[in-house]
Protein backbone atom coordinates (compact mmCIF):
# COMPACT_ATOMS: atom_id res chain seq x y z
CA UNK A 1 0.00 0.00 0.00
CA UNK A 2 3.03 2.46 1.23
CA UNK A 3 4.17 2.05 -2.55
CA UNK A 4 0.65 2.91 -4.36
CA UNK A 5 0.56 6.13 -2.58
CA UNK A 6 4.05 6.99 -3.04
CA UNK A 7 3.86 6.28 -6.70
CA UNK A 8 0.38 8.07 -6.77
CA UNK A 9 2.08 10.82 -4.70
CA UNK A 10 4.98 11.26 -7.69
CA UNK A 11 2.36 11.20 -10.25
CA UNK A 12 0.42 14.15 -8.29
CA UNK A 13 4.11 16.02 -7.67
CA UNK A 14 4.34 15.95 -11.56
CA UNK A 15 1.11 17.18 -12.43
CA UNK A 16 1.27 20.02 -10.30
CA UNK A 17 5.08 20.94 -11.73
CA UNK A 18 3.11 21.41 -15.14
CA UNK A 19 0.81 23.91 -13.47
CA UNK A 20 3.69 25.54 -12.20
CA UNK A 21 4.96 25.87 -16.11
CA UNK A 22 1.33 26.42 -17.44
CA UNK A 23 0.15 29.19 -14.60
CA UNK A 24 3.45 30.90 -13.33
CA UNK A 25 1.79 33.91 -13.55
CA UNK A 26 -1.74 33.30 -12.21
CA UNK A 27 -2.44 34.80 -8.74
CA UNK A 28 -3.36 30.67 -7.49
CA UNK A 29 0.31 29.72 -7.77
CA UNK A 30 0.25 29.63 -3.97
CA UNK A 31 -2.36 27.01 -3.52
CA UNK A 32 -0.90 24.92 -5.89
CA UNK A 33 2.47 25.24 -3.83
CA UNK A 34 0.21 24.46 -0.49
CA UNK A 35 -0.77 21.25 -2.22
CA UNK A 36 2.41 20.31 -3.72
CA UNK A 37 3.82 21.36 0.23
CA UNK A 38 1.49 18.62 1.60
CA UNK A 39 1.62 15.94 -0.57
CA UNK A 40 5.52 15.80 -0.29
CA UNK A 41 4.56 15.74 3.77
CA UNK A 42 2.61 12.81 3.45
CA UNK A 43 4.79 11.26 1.57
CA UNK A 44 7.83 11.15 3.82
CA UNK A 45 10.91 12.54 5.18
CA UNK A 46 12.91 11.60 1.90
CA UNK A 47 10.00 13.72 -0.06
CA UNK A 48 10.26 16.65 2.23
CA UNK A 49 14.02 16.65 1.69
CA UNK A 50 13.41 16.76 -1.70
CA UNK A 51 10.63 20.26 -1.52
CA UNK A 52 13.28 21.79 1.09
CA UNK A 53 15.79 21.98 -1.81
CA UNK A 54 13.33 22.95 -4.33
CA UNK A 55 12.59 25.58 -2.18
CA UNK A 56 15.71 27.32 -2.77
CA UNK A 57 15.28 27.14 -6.77
CA UNK A 58 12.90 30.47 -7.54
CA UNK A 59 14.85 30.61 -10.68
CA UNK A 60 13.15 26.94 -11.14
CA UNK A 61 9.53 27.81 -9.70
CA UNK A 62 7.13 30.54 -8.99
CA UNK A 63 8.12 32.71 -5.45
CA UNK A 64 5.13 32.04 -3.95
CA UNK A 65 5.54 28.09 -4.17
CA UNK A 66 9.29 28.51 -2.89
CA UNK A 67 7.99 30.32 -0.04
CA UNK A 68 5.50 27.46 0.60
CA UNK A 69 7.78 25.26 -0.06
CA UNK A 70 10.11 26.79 2.45
CA UNK A 71 7.50 25.95 5.28
CA UNK A 72 8.25 22.53 5.01
CA UNK A 73 11.99 22.95 6.63
CA UNK A 74 9.96 24.28 9.97
CA UNK A 75 6.42 24.01 9.66
CA UNK A 76 5.72 20.40 9.08
CA UNK A 77 2.97 18.79 11.67
CA UNK A 78 4.28 18.68 14.96
CA UNK A 79 3.76 15.42 16.73
CA UNK A 80 1.80 15.54 20.24
CA UNK A 81 3.43 17.35 23.22
CA UNK A 82 2.62 14.59 25.69
CA UNK A 83 5.21 12.33 24.28
CA UNK A 84 7.67 15.25 23.96
CA UNK A 85 7.50 14.91 27.31
CA UNK A 86 7.41 11.09 27.49
CA UNK A 87 10.34 10.98 25.36
CA UNK A 88 12.29 13.52 27.12
CA UNK A 89 11.71 11.84 30.88
CA UNK A 90 12.88 8.61 29.37
CA UNK A 91 15.92 9.37 27.45
CA UNK A 92 17.31 12.05 30.47
CA UNK A 93 15.95 9.63 33.17
CA UNK A 94 14.45 11.96 35.18
CA UNK A 95 11.61 14.90 35.87
CA UNK A 96 11.71 17.72 33.53
CA UNK A 97 11.29 20.11 36.41
CA UNK A 98 14.97 18.48 37.35
CA UNK A 99 16.56 19.55 34.16
CA UNK A 100 14.56 22.45 33.02
CA UNK A 101 13.09 25.47 34.92
CA UNK A 102 11.02 26.00 32.28
CA UNK A 103 9.76 23.76 29.14
CA UNK A 104 7.84 25.02 26.15
CA UNK A 105 5.22 22.15 25.49
CA UNK A 106 4.51 24.02 22.08
CA UNK A 107 7.07 23.37 19.70
CA UNK A 108 8.12 26.38 17.66
CA UNK A 109 9.47 24.35 14.92
CA UNK A 110 9.01 21.36 13.56
CA UNK A 111 10.96 19.46 10.75
CA UNK A 112 10.93 15.91 8.53
CA UNK A 113 12.66 14.09 11.25
CA UNK A 114 12.20 16.18 14.60
CA UNK A 115 10.90 19.19 16.51
CA UNK A 116 12.40 21.84 18.59
CA UNK A 117 11.16 22.97 21.87
CA UNK A 118 12.40 26.03 23.79
CA UNK A 119 13.47 25.73 27.14
CA UNK A 120 15.64 27.42 30.50
CA UNK A 121 18.06 25.34 32.26
CA UNK A 122 17.34 24.87 36.24
CA UNK A 123 21.10 25.17 36.88
CA UNK A 124 22.17 28.05 35.17
CA UNK A 125 19.19 29.76 34.10
CA UNK A 126 20.86 29.43 30.12
CA UNK A 127 17.72 29.75 27.23
CA UNK A 128 18.15 26.20 24.74
CA UNK A 129 16.23 24.90 23.05
CA UNK A 130 15.40 20.86 23.27
CA UNK A 131 15.72 18.88 19.67
CA UNK A 132 13.72 15.74 19.79
CA UNK A 133 12.94 12.66 17.17
CA UNK A 134 9.86 12.00 16.14
CA UNK A 135 8.09 9.26 17.51
CA UNK A 136 8.85 5.79 15.45
CA UNK A 137 11.08 7.73 12.62
CA UNK A 138 13.35 5.09 11.88
CA UNK A 139 10.45 2.83 10.47
CA UNK A 140 9.31 5.77 8.66
CA UNK A 141 12.67 6.09 7.20
CA UNK A 142 13.70 2.50 6.42
CA UNK A 143 9.87 2.31 4.49
CA UNK A 144 11.43 5.40 2.03
CA UNK A 145 14.81 3.58 2.22
CA UNK A 146 13.09 -0.10 1.21
CA UNK A 147 11.26 2.06 -1.99
CA UNK A 148 14.47 3.78 -3.06
CA UNK A 149 16.52 0.33 -3.13
CA UNK A 150 13.75 -1.25 -5.12
CA UNK A 151 13.79 1.51 -7.66
CA UNK A 152 17.36 1.86 -7.83
CA UNK A 153 17.27 -1.97 -8.42
CA UNK A 154 14.61 -1.39 -11.15
CA UNK A 155 16.71 1.03 -12.88
CA UNK A 156 19.84 -1.00 -12.68
CA UNK A 157 17.86 -3.75 -14.62
CA UNK A 158 16.03 -1.58 -17.13
CA UNK A 159 18.27 1.56 -17.94
CA UNK A 160 21.75 1.24 -19.70
CA UNK A 161 23.27 3.81 -17.88
CA UNK A 162 22.90 2.67 -14.83
CA UNK A 163 26.03 1.26 -14.13
CA UNK A 164 27.42 4.38 -15.12
CA UNK A 165 25.56 6.24 -13.00
CA UNK A 166 26.51 4.30 -9.93
CA UNK A 167 23.25 4.55 -8.65
CA UNK A 168 23.03 1.94 -6.54
CA UNK A 169 25.87 3.24 -4.59
CA UNK A 170 24.75 6.36 -4.37
CA UNK A 171 22.06 4.84 -2.87
CA UNK A 172 23.90 3.50 0.09
CA UNK A 173 25.65 6.55 0.88
CA UNK A 174 22.30 8.32 1.27
CA UNK A 175 20.95 5.59 3.32
CA UNK A 176 23.90 5.79 5.42
CA UNK A 177 23.53 9.68 5.69
CA UNK A 178 20.08 9.75 6.16
CA UNK A 179 20.31 7.05 8.98
CA UNK A 180 23.27 8.98 10.41
CA UNK A 181 20.61 11.61 11.40
CA UNK A 182 18.69 9.69 13.10
CA UNK A 183 21.15 9.73 16.24
CA UNK A 184 21.39 13.20 17.61
CA UNK A 185 24.84 12.43 19.32
CA UNK A 186 26.13 12.38 16.09
CA UNK A 187 24.63 15.80 14.72
CA UNK A 188 26.18 17.06 18.44
CA UNK A 189 29.60 15.79 17.84
CA UNK A 190 29.33 17.48 13.68
CA UNK A 191 28.17 20.52 15.66
CA UNK A 192 31.06 20.50 17.91
CA UNK A 193 33.42 20.35 15.19
CA UNK A 194 31.94 22.88 13.09
CA UNK A 195 31.80 25.11 15.94
CA UNK A 196 35.67 24.50 16.74
CA UNK A 197 36.24 24.72 13.22
CA UNK A 198 34.91 28.75 13.43
CA UNK A 199 35.59 29.70 16.51
CA UNK A 200 37.28 32.83 15.64
CA UNK A 201 35.49 33.50 13.41
CA UNK A 202 33.51 36.79 12.19
CA UNK A 203 30.77 35.55 9.60
CA UNK A 204 29.63 32.29 11.18
CA UNK A 205 28.30 31.23 14.66
CA UNK A 206 27.71 27.73 15.44
CA UNK A 207 25.44 27.07 19.19
CA UNK A 208 26.49 25.36 22.24
CA UNK A 209 26.30 21.58 22.96
CA UNK A 210 25.07 20.25 25.98
CA UNK A 211 26.36 17.30 26.82
CA UNK A 212 24.81 16.19 29.43
CA UNK A 213 21.37 16.81 28.55
CA UNK A 214 22.04 15.20 25.15
CA UNK A 215 21.08 11.83 23.99
CA UNK A 216 20.90 10.26 20.52
CA UNK A 217 16.84 11.25 20.60
CA UNK A 218 17.51 14.10 22.36
CA UNK A 219 19.90 17.32 21.77
CA UNK A 220 19.77 20.35 23.68
CA UNK A 221 21.30 23.70 22.21
CA UNK A 222 22.66 27.18 23.09
CA UNK A 223 18.88 29.37 22.00
CA UNK A 224 20.20 31.46 19.18
CA UNK A 225 18.51 34.80 17.86
CA UNK A 226 18.74 35.10 13.86
CA UNK A 227 16.78 36.11 11.15
CA UNK A 228 15.84 33.27 8.41
CA UNK A 229 18.38 33.72 5.74
CA UNK A 230 15.23 34.29 3.13
CA UNK A 231 13.65 36.66 4.99
CA UNK A 232 14.31 39.53 2.56
CA UNK A 233 12.24 42.24 4.16
CA UNK A 234 13.55 41.39 7.51
CA UNK A 235 16.84 41.64 6.36
CA UNK A 236 16.69 45.25 4.60
CA UNK A 237 14.93 46.16 8.05
CA UNK A 238 17.64 45.29 10.03
CA UNK A 239 20.23 47.01 8.15
CA UNK A 240 21.78 44.19 6.49
CA UNK A 241 24.37 44.24 3.64
CA UNK A 242 22.37 41.78 1.50
CA UNK A 243 25.34 41.31 -1.18
CA UNK A 244 28.27 41.27 1.73
CA UNK A 245 25.88 38.85 3.17
CA UNK A 246 25.58 36.43 0.25
CA UNK A 247 29.42 36.62 -0.21
CA UNK A 248 29.67 35.53 3.45
CA UNK A 249 28.22 32.12 2.63
CA UNK A 250 30.29 31.25 -0.21
CA UNK A 251 33.27 32.55 1.98
CA UNK A 252 31.73 30.20 4.33
CA UNK A 253 31.54 27.13 2.21
CA UNK A 254 34.99 27.39 0.55
CA UNK A 255 36.32 27.35 4.40
CA UNK A 256 34.61 24.28 5.04
CA UNK A 257 35.24 22.18 1.62
CA UNK A 258 38.72 23.09 0.88
CA UNK A 259 40.34 24.65 4.62
CA UNK A 260 38.36 22.57 6.93
CA UNK A 261 37.31 19.20 4.78
CA UNK A 262 34.37 19.36 6.30
CA UNK A 263 30.91 20.66 5.14
CA UNK A 264 27.54 21.69 6.58
CA UNK A 265 25.66 19.21 3.82
CA UNK A 266 21.93 20.28 4.51
CA UNK A 267 22.19 24.37 4.44
CA UNK A 268 17.97 24.64 3.66
CA UNK A 269 16.96 28.32 4.46
CA UNK A 270 15.33 26.24 7.65
CA UNK A 271 19.27 25.96 8.91
CA UNK A 272 20.90 29.17 8.41
CA UNK A 273 19.93 32.46 10.20
CA UNK A 274 21.62 35.64 10.07
CA UNK A 275 23.23 36.50 13.43
CA UNK A 276 21.19 39.37 15.11
CA UNK A 277 24.52 39.94 17.43
CA UNK A 278 26.56 40.48 14.30
CA UNK A 279 25.23 42.81 11.98
CA UNK A 280 27.82 44.96 11.15
CA UNK A 281 29.83 42.04 9.93
CA UNK A 282 27.18 40.23 8.31
CA UNK A 283 27.17 36.99 10.09
CA UNK A 284 25.47 33.64 9.82
CA UNK A 285 24.17 31.17 12.36
CA UNK A 286 24.08 27.48 10.93
CA UNK A 287 21.78 24.98 13.37
CA UNK A 288 21.32 21.22 12.49
CA UNK A 289 24.63 19.59 11.25
CA UNK A 290 23.36 16.26 10.85
CA UNK A 291 24.54 15.69 7.76
CA UNK A 292 28.30 16.54 7.36
CA UNK A 293 30.61 16.06 4.25
CA UNK A 294 34.14 15.62 3.38
CA UNK A 295 36.35 14.53 0.72
CA UNK A 296 39.35 12.85 0.10
CA UNK A 297 42.54 14.96 -0.60
CA UNK A 298 42.63 13.55 -3.66
CA UNK A 299 39.00 14.34 -4.45
CA UNK A 300 39.75 17.92 -3.43
CA UNK A 301 42.99 19.03 -5.03
CA UNK A 302 41.13 17.35 -8.09
CA UNK A 303 37.92 19.40 -7.68
CA UNK A 304 40.05 22.63 -7.20
CA UNK A 305 41.89 22.33 -10.20
CA UNK A 306 38.90 21.29 -12.90
CA UNK A 307 36.86 24.61 -11.18
CA UNK A 308 40.45 26.52 -11.75
CA UNK A 309 40.38 24.71 -15.70
CA UNK A 310 36.76 25.78 -16.05
CA UNK A 311 36.95 29.37 -14.80
CA UNK A 312 40.34 29.88 -17.34
CA UNK A 313 38.53 27.81 -20.14
CA UNK A 314 41.86 25.32 -20.20
CA UNK A 315 40.17 22.18 -21.80
CA UNK A 316 42.82 20.40 -22.93
CA UNK A 317 43.76 20.28 -18.53
CA UNK A 318 40.02 19.63 -18.20
CA UNK A 319 40.05 16.26 -20.03
CA UNK A 320 43.14 15.48 -18.56
CA UNK A 321 41.66 15.86 -15.15
CA UNK A 322 38.92 13.36 -16.39
CA UNK A 323 40.71 11.04 -17.33
CA UNK A 324 43.59 10.84 -14.71
CA UNK A 325 40.65 10.75 -12.22
CA UNK A 326 39.41 8.01 -14.32
CA UNK A 327 35.97 9.61 -13.73
CA UNK A 328 35.76 9.11 -17.57
CA UNK A 329 37.26 5.88 -18.98
CA UNK A 330 40.87 5.71 -18.68
CA UNK A 331 41.21 5.00 -22.92
CA UNK A 332 39.29 8.18 -23.77
CA UNK A 333 40.81 10.02 -26.37
CA UNK A 334 41.71 13.08 -24.23
CA UNK A 335 41.21 15.38 -27.30
CA UNK A 336 37.98 14.18 -28.43
CA UNK A 337 37.37 15.03 -24.79
CA UNK A 338 38.36 18.12 -24.95
CA UNK A 339 36.91 19.19 -28.09
CA UNK A 340 33.49 18.02 -26.53
CA UNK A 341 34.43 20.05 -23.03
CA UNK A 342 34.72 23.12 -25.36
CA UNK A 343 31.39 22.54 -26.98
CA UNK A 344 29.31 22.32 -23.95
CA UNK A 345 31.05 25.10 -21.53
CA UNK A 346 32.17 27.19 -24.25
CA UNK A 347 28.37 28.71 -25.22
CA UNK A 348 27.53 29.12 -21.10
CA UNK A 349 31.01 30.40 -20.09
CA UNK A 350 30.28 33.28 -22.50
CA UNK A 351 27.69 34.61 -19.70
CA UNK A 352 28.59 37.04 -16.92
CA UNK A 353 30.17 34.91 -14.86
CA UNK A 354 27.37 36.35 -12.39
CA UNK A 355 25.05 35.05 -14.15
CA UNK A 356 26.17 31.61 -14.47
CA UNK A 357 25.20 28.82 -11.75
CA UNK A 358 28.49 26.10 -10.72
CA UNK A 359 25.13 23.46 -9.73
CA UNK A 360 23.35 23.76 -13.64
CA UNK A 361 27.41 24.24 -14.87
CA UNK A 362 27.83 20.61 -12.98
CA UNK A 363 25.31 19.34 -14.74
CA UNK A 364 25.98 19.99 -18.23
CA UNK A 365 29.44 19.14 -17.72
CA UNK A 366 28.65 15.52 -16.69
CA UNK A 367 25.91 15.27 -18.94
CA UNK A 368 28.62 15.82 -22.19
CA UNK A 369 30.93 13.25 -20.50
CA UNK A 370 28.06 10.58 -20.72
CA UNK A 371 29.49 8.98 -24.20
CA UNK A 372 33.09 8.81 -22.58
CA UNK A 373 31.65 6.51 -19.81
CA UNK A 374 31.39 9.08 -16.98
CA UNK A 375 31.36 7.76 -13.50
CA UNK A 376 29.06 9.62 -10.74
CA UNK A 377 31.57 9.89 -7.59
CA UNK A 378 29.21 9.17 -4.55
CA UNK A 379 31.59 11.74 -2.63
CA UNK A 380 30.26 14.36 -4.32
CA UNK A 381 26.30 14.19 -4.52
CA UNK A 382 26.60 15.61 -1.01
CA UNK A 383 28.49 18.45 -2.02
CA UNK A 384 26.67 19.08 -5.30
CA UNK A 385 23.69 19.33 -3.45
CA UNK A 386 24.92 21.46 -1.21
CA UNK A 387 26.59 23.84 -3.90
CA UNK A 388 22.71 23.75 -5.33
CA UNK A 389 20.97 25.07 -1.81
CA UNK A 390 24.36 27.69 -1.41
CA UNK A 391 24.02 29.17 -4.89
CA UNK A 392 19.77 29.13 -4.36
CA UNK A 393 20.19 30.88 -1.15
CA UNK A 394 22.45 33.17 -1.89
CA UNK A 395 20.89 34.26 -5.07
CA UNK A 396 17.68 34.86 -3.49
CA UNK A 397 19.80 37.21 -0.95
CA UNK A 398 21.80 38.93 -3.71
CA UNK A 399 20.47 37.95 -7.35
CA UNK A 400 23.96 39.42 -8.83
CA UNK A 401 25.96 37.01 -6.67
CA UNK A 402 29.36 36.17 -8.56
CA UNK A 403 30.29 32.60 -7.23
CA UNK A 404 33.04 32.38 -9.67
CA UNK A 405 34.78 35.93 -8.80
CA UNK A 406 34.66 34.80 -5.07
CA UNK A 407 35.70 31.03 -6.30
CA UNK A 408 39.11 31.81 -8.21
CA UNK A 409 41.04 33.56 -6.14
CA UNK A 410 40.32 31.17 -3.12
CA UNK A 411 41.19 28.13 -5.36
CA UNK A 412 44.34 29.60 -6.76
CA UNK A 413 45.92 30.36 -3.43
CA UNK A 414 44.69 27.13 -2.21
CA UNK A 415 46.12 25.16 -4.77
CA UNK A 416 49.27 27.28 -4.57
CA UNK A 417 49.55 26.27 -0.44
CA UNK A 418 49.57 22.83 -1.30
CA UNK A 419 53.23 22.78 -2.73
CA UNK A 420 54.32 25.00 0.17
CA UNK A 421 57.32 23.70 1.57
CA UNK A 422 55.91 24.46 5.60
CA UNK A 423 52.37 22.60 4.58
CA UNK A 424 54.16 19.60 3.10
CA UNK A 425 56.06 19.23 6.36
CA UNK A 426 53.48 19.53 8.55
CA UNK A 427 52.13 17.17 6.55
CA UNK A 428 54.54 14.56 6.36
CA UNK A 429 54.69 14.82 10.37
CA UNK A 430 51.12 14.43 10.94
CA UNK A 431 51.43 11.20 8.68
CA UNK A 432 54.69 9.76 8.94
CA UNK A 433 53.55 6.37 10.49
CA UNK A 434 51.72 6.42 7.64
CA UNK A 435 54.19 6.97 5.18
CA UNK A 436 56.71 4.81 6.37
CA UNK A 437 54.85 1.26 6.74
CA UNK A 438 53.72 2.01 2.75
CA UNK A 439 57.73 2.78 2.44
CA UNK A 440 58.94 -0.19 3.59
CA UNK A 441 56.43 -2.05 1.81
CA UNK A 442 57.36 -1.16 -1.69
CA UNK A 443 60.55 -3.32 -2.14
CA UNK A 444 57.58 -6.38 -1.15
CA UNK A 445 55.40 -4.60 -3.63
CA UNK A 446 58.44 -3.88 -6.64
CA UNK A 447 59.27 -8.09 -6.00
CA UNK A 448 55.30 -9.27 -6.56
CA UNK A 449 55.43 -7.26 -10.01
CA UNK A 450 58.52 -9.14 -11.19
CA UNK A 451 57.13 -12.52 -10.36
CA UNK A 452 54.08 -11.25 -12.15
CA UNK A 453 55.79 -10.53 -15.36
CA UNK A 454 57.84 -13.98 -15.07
CA UNK A 455 54.16 -15.79 -14.75
CA UNK A 456 52.45 -13.88 -17.54
CA UNK A 457 52.23 -17.22 -19.49
CA UNK A 458 51.06 -19.37 -16.21
CA UNK A 459 48.32 -17.36 -15.39
CA UNK A 460 44.59 -18.09 -15.93
CA UNK A 461 43.88 -14.49 -15.97
CA UNK A 462 42.53 -12.65 -19.41
CA UNK A 463 44.72 -10.38 -20.71
CA UNK A 464 42.89 -7.12 -20.32
CA UNK A 465 42.45 -8.12 -16.14
CA UNK A 466 46.31 -9.36 -16.36
CA UNK A 467 47.50 -5.93 -17.51
CA UNK A 468 44.38 -3.96 -15.27
CA UNK A 469 46.32 -5.73 -12.10
CA UNK A 470 49.98 -5.04 -13.59
CA UNK A 471 49.39 -1.02 -14.00
CA UNK A 472 47.73 -1.14 -10.63
CA UNK A 473 50.66 -2.25 -8.78
CA UNK A 474 52.98 -0.42 -11.05
CA UNK A 475 50.67 2.76 -9.82
CA UNK A 476 51.64 1.72 -6.61
CA UNK A 477 54.87 1.56 -7.10
CA UNK A 478 55.17 4.94 -8.24
CA UNK A 479 53.46 6.24 -6.06
CA UNK A 480 55.86 4.77 -2.92
CA UNK A 481 58.83 6.00 -5.03
CA UNK A 482 57.25 9.67 -5.05
CA UNK A 483 56.41 9.52 -1.62
CA UNK A 484 59.98 8.84 -0.50
CA UNK A 485 61.47 11.25 -2.74
CA UNK A 486 59.04 13.85 -1.49
CA UNK A 487 59.66 13.14 1.98
CA UNK A 488 63.49 13.01 1.75
CA UNK A 489 63.25 16.60 0.33
CA UNK A 490 60.94 17.78 2.87
CA UNK A 491 63.37 16.73 5.41
CA UNK A 492 66.28 18.34 3.23
CA UNK A 493 64.83 21.75 2.56
CA UNK A 494 63.77 22.51 6.19
CA UNK A 495 67.17 20.90 7.29
CA UNK A 496 68.89 23.43 5.13
CA UNK A 497 66.32 26.32 6.54
CA UNK A 498 67.30 25.75 10.09
CA UNK A 499 70.90 25.99 9.61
Amino acid sequence: MTVINIIFGSLKISFYSLKFKLFVKKKDSQEYGTRLRKTLESLGPMFIKFGQLLSTRTDVIPYKVAKELQKLTDQCTPFNSNLSAEILKKELGCELNEVFSEFEPKPFAAASLAQVHRAKLINNKEKVIVKILRPNINSEVKKNLRLLRSVSKLISVFFKDSERLNINKVVEDYESTIMKELDLKLEAANTNLTRENFRDSDILYIPKVYWDFTTSKVLVLEEIYGIPCTEIDELEKAGINKKALAENGVQIFLDQVFRDNFFHADMHPGNIFVDKNNVINNGYVAVDCAIAGSLSNEERYTLARMLQAVIKRKYQNLAKLFINAEWVDVTTNPIDLENTLRACLEPILEKPLSEIEFGSLLIYLFESTKPYGLSVQPSLVLLQKTLIHIEGMGRQIYPKLNFWGLAEPYIEQWLRNQFDPINIKKYVLENKDEILNKIKDAPIMVQELVDDIRNINKSSMSNKELMINLENKIKSVRFMQILLVISILVVAIFSFLTI
